[in-house]
């Protein structure tokens, strides 16, 4: 493997990674449990073994306005509420920083109670700061015994960049949850292109790759989850059941929005699986994954070449993602629904001027797309960037690609990418506002 190789698979790993939960509230139960396990390092009194479920906390979730956005209507796994109170508490009852996006694995009945006690008591209070920081959350925690501990992340969902006892910073630098020699990097400090994400996935050793099938493990047995169940909206249930078949058919794009959105459906309705995500987000690890996974099952595709299309999948959507942020007023599915087509496209025998060109196809067909807030309703956008990065798909196979001279497409693909990072990024923040504004007032 040469350096370049291993830094790009760095960057994969450090982007695709398991999450319970949607990860907005995830991020505030993971602030939570490091807050409450400083509290067991430095207070005496807080180390009995049944603390958490007895001491009386109190709790303050202080965060931005995309994570409120993200936090106020997602179910929260195991407890049939949605909402950041419930997860900042049962951060406190039974989280460990240690499980990183997976804080919550250890949920149960009695932390689930628990942590309703402390919700229903009033004890967990909720609040909008603006730091700078698009991604931010503060969680303090308060002891019976007159101690209190804090934990900060920015930036990204287990990026925890402060911590505090009793008033005094323990720690000031970030740190990943669970791994404290990372680097935090920023996305676009690797310099990637189009071009070079296509090339490294064509040509790096499957060895070196071949862990990118945990996705389609995780993904896959999510989907499965929301096609049994009656989860959330229904969505992927809906498109896939009899009943409907004169209306969805039974070809391979139905196929595909039917397990794409049933694994949307399951997660944001609160399923205790966890999903693979992608730049922080399950639903896009979802979106990024599943029409690739759906087209590989139709089609007798292998190991090998699945993986390959996955790493193409997964790298393009963390690219175009490092020009908007991890969170912002475009729907994250425009992104991922583009690394899928991308995915598609390369299963299909596509080359890189035909992947190039269903990425023009997604950004010419439903960029603009907001984000409203993590909700059951997600699975209805995810089926609707299903759709689309298979249409892209087709058509850039087809050597059909939008033109340069219409909307933000340019010639250069990584001009077109940037394009709609200034759209998302810069130009819908009055949406953003605006949309904060309608979710907090209703």
């Amino acid at each position: 493997m040469t350096p370049r190789e291993s830094e790009i698979i760095g960057l994969v790993k450090r982007e695709v990674k398991p999450a319970l939960g949607c990860t907005e509230p995830i991020a505030v139960a993971l602030a939570a449990a490091k807050a409450v396990e400083i509290l067991t390092e430095q207070c005496p009194d807080c180390r009995t073994p049944d603390w958490r479920m007895t001491t009386c906390f109190g709790i303050l979730v202080q965060v931005s306005g995309n994570m409120l956005k993200n936090g106020m209507g997602v179910g929260i796994p195991g407890t049939g509420m949605v909402g950041l109170q419930i997860a900042a508490a049962l951060g406190v009852v039974c989280g460990k920083s240690s499980y990183g996006l997976e804080v919550l694995h250890e949920v149960g009945k009695d932390a689930v109670n628990r942590a309703k006690e402390l919700v229903n008591s009033g004890k967990v209070k909720v609040s909008h700061t603006e730091t700078g920081h698009k991604l931010y959350a503060k969680v303090t925690v308060a002891a019976g015994q007159g101690h209190s501990s804090s934990a900060v992340i920015e930036d990204d969902h287990d990026n925890i960049v402060e911590t505090s006892f009793d008033g005094n910073i323990l720690q000031c630098g970030a740190t990943t949850a669970g791994d404290t020699s990372s680097e935090h990097r920023n996305t676009l400090d690797y310099k990637l292109t189009l071009k070079e994400i296509y090339y490294f996935a064509r040509t790096v050793a499957y060895d070196d790759i071949k862990f990118i099938l945990e996705s389609r493990d995780l993904n896959l047995k999510l989907s499965h989850e929301g096609l049994s169940g009656d989860y959330g909206l229904k969505v992927g249930k809906t498109v896939f059941s009899e009943k409907y078949r004169e209306v969805f058919g039974s070809d391979f794009m139905s196929y595909a929005m039917a397990l794409t959105a049933a694994a949307s459906d399951a997660r944001m309705a609160g399923c205790t699986l966890p999903a693979m995500s992608n730049s922080g987000s399950g639903n896009q690890g979802i979106t990024v994954t599943m029409p690739v996974i759906a087209y590989a099952i139709k089609y007798g595709v292998s190991d090998e070449q699945l993986a390959r299309a996955l790493i193409l999948s997964h790298l393009t959507a963390i690219h175009i993602k490092g020009y908007l942020g991890k969170l912002s007023a475009l729907c994250g599915c425009v992104i991922a629904s583009t690394g899928a087509a991308c995915g598609i496209t390369y299963l299909r025998g596509g080359n890189y001027h035909q992947v190039c060109a269903a990425v023009k196809n997604m950004i010419g067909n439903i960029t603009g797309m907001v984000c409203d807030g993590a909700k059951v309703g997600c699975a209805m956008k995810v089926a609707s960037g299903v759709a689309s990065s298979i249409q892209s798909a087709v058509l850039a196979m087809e050597g059909i690609c939008i033109s340069e001279h219409d909307g933000i497409i340019e010639k250069d693909i990584e001009k077109t990418i940037q394009n709609l990072g200034r759209i998302g990024s810069v130009g819908m923040q009055s949406a953003d506002s605006m949309i904060l504004d309608i979710m907090v007032c209703k």
